[in-house]
């Protein structure tokens, strides 16, 4: 009898232990994966804080841009059209003064023409700018062609323009961001980066139309640390962002730009 007793006594030690020691592990699971599901959370909130926070910054930089451009349209408007228009006036006025000389009333028939050309070119520069009258009537691939005529005559740069890609598939407010990231591009590297060899191309890459940008400008560092991206950057991004694509820059002080984007 005292071997049975002492049989069954161990028999319930050994499943005492077995289940103390079942529900150390079942313990030890449980506490595993709640701090490991709060772990995953706790990245997941972070990540998309800073998603949150790159939106907001892209925002932030549209918003910004629109204005600058605003302020740019209306100092054209006023000191290239506005003075011109009011010495224009001024000089019709003029022209009811009596008792004037054929040569005074030649100098301001004169005065009048030549301020109204000026007037007529700057206007049609303005509406050139906010949207080039090529582009519309050719489409993207000739407002890019004549965007690097105009660059390497007037910016004494060496500009390469490939193109492999069929852009009247892409809707137009998408061609006319394509158009606004090449502008900005090329100001960056000319005004900036003091560029002299400019390359773009255009090509299908892992059936993804891609743009492949390069100069040989000073170049800068990608690494931003704390510092903020430049408005222009912030821009760029935003209108590829729209464009449902990505962007990888590489750069190096004194070794130039090479930038890599999708549409």
């Amino acid at each position: 009898m005292e071997v049975t007793h002492l049989a069954v006594d161990q028999i319930i030690k050994a499943f005492l232990f077995i289940l103390f020691a079942f529900f150390s592990v079942f313990l030890t699971l449980v506490l595993f994966f709640y701090f490991s599901r709060k772990k995953i959370v706790k990245i997941a909130v972070e990540k998309k804080n800073q998603e949150l926070h790159y939106q907001k910054e892209i925002l932030q930089s549209v918003i910004q841009t629109q204005e600058d451009e605003r302020m740019r349209i209306a100092q054209d408007l006023h000191d290239d059209i506005s003075s011109k228009l009011n010495v224009v006036s001024l000089n019709t006025h003029l022209l009811k003064t009596p008792n004037l000389s054929e040569a005074e009333y030649a100098e301001i028939i004169d005065n009048i023409v030549t301020l109204t050309k000026k007037a007529l070119e700057n206007s049609r520069r303005i509406a050139h700018d906010l949207l080039p009258p090529v582009f519309e009537k050719f489409g993207l691939h000739a407002a890019i062609e004549e965007l690097v005529l105009e660059f390497s005559s007037a910016k004494n740069v060496q500009i390469e323009y490939v193109n492999d890609l069929d852009f009247s598939s892409l809707e137009t407010n998408k061609q006319l961001h394509i158009f606004r990231i090449l502008q900005e591009l090329l100001n960056n590297s000319i005004r900036h980066g003091k560029s002299t060899n400019i390359s773009i191309t255009f090509v299908s890459k892992n059936k993804q139309n891609t743009c492949f940008y390069s100069d040989n400008g000073v170049g800068f560092k990608t690494n931003f640390g704390n510092q903020k991206r430049g408005i222009g950057m912030q821009n760029i991004e935003s209108r590829i962002n729209f464009l449902g694509g990505y962007i990888n820059v590489q750069s190096e002080i004194d070794k130039g730009v090479q930038i890599e984007f999708n549409f």
